[in-house]
């Protein structure tokens, strides 16, 4: 009979430090300390409250060393259960790993979000780690699977951008573009 796999998905305690991509908190008065690994836009938003109680919604995974003959236990946290699967949409594309996706979260997921929306390829490709390729493969992945990240404003607005009719000289020029690629 197999065993339930555990998964840590919250963390409660005090915040001892963050330092780079990683947060230390102390769960209780065990002596524990546990390392979880945070977006950049999170490491900014946590720095004011090292000292105080935070809640952590957390993902783990096994990180591999070497050729993969080892693995290492990984928490990675987020301010909330939105934000965690903002994180697992944004790593479901192919060669987008964890590590790459937290130091290309340098601003909120709902910032990213409304961009891979709008397609809006130059803006993606100004985070760390998403080059011009990088930024038109996200949004070709997940441009119709952002919406749950978006306000009713957001998605109203991009109803209305998509029915907008272009015709004439305009038309020939998106044509144009599309056949060079662009």
């Amino acid at each position: 009979m197999p065993y339930p796999v555990a998964m840590i998905s919250r963390i409660v305690g005090i915040l001892e430090a963050v330092e780079g991509l990683e947060a230390t908190i102390q769960p209780g008065s065990s002596g524990l300390s546990y390392q979880v690994l945070i977006p950049v836009y999170l490491a900014e938003r946590l720095r004011p409250q090292i000292g105080r109680p935070v809640t952590l919604i957390t993902l783990e995974y096994f990180e591999g060393q070497g050729q993969g003959s080892s693995f290492i236990p990984r928490l990675v946290g987020f301010a909330s259960v939105q934000e965690r699967k903002f994180f697992d949409l944004l790593t479901s594309v192919d060669g987008f790993g964890n590590r790459k996706a937290l130091r290309a979260l340098a601003l909120e997921p709902a910032s990213i979000a409304r961009a891979i929306a709008a397609a809006d390829a130059a803006w993606l490709s100004q985070l760390p780690e998403i080059g011009k390729k990088t930024a038109e493969k996200e949004i070709l992945e997940l441009k119709t699977k952002v919406q749950p990240f978006l306000t009713a404003e957001e998605i109203r607005g991009l109803d209305a951008a998509a029915s907008v009719v272009v015709t004439g000289p305009a038309e020939e020029a998106i044509a144009a573009l599309i056949a060079l690629g662009e």
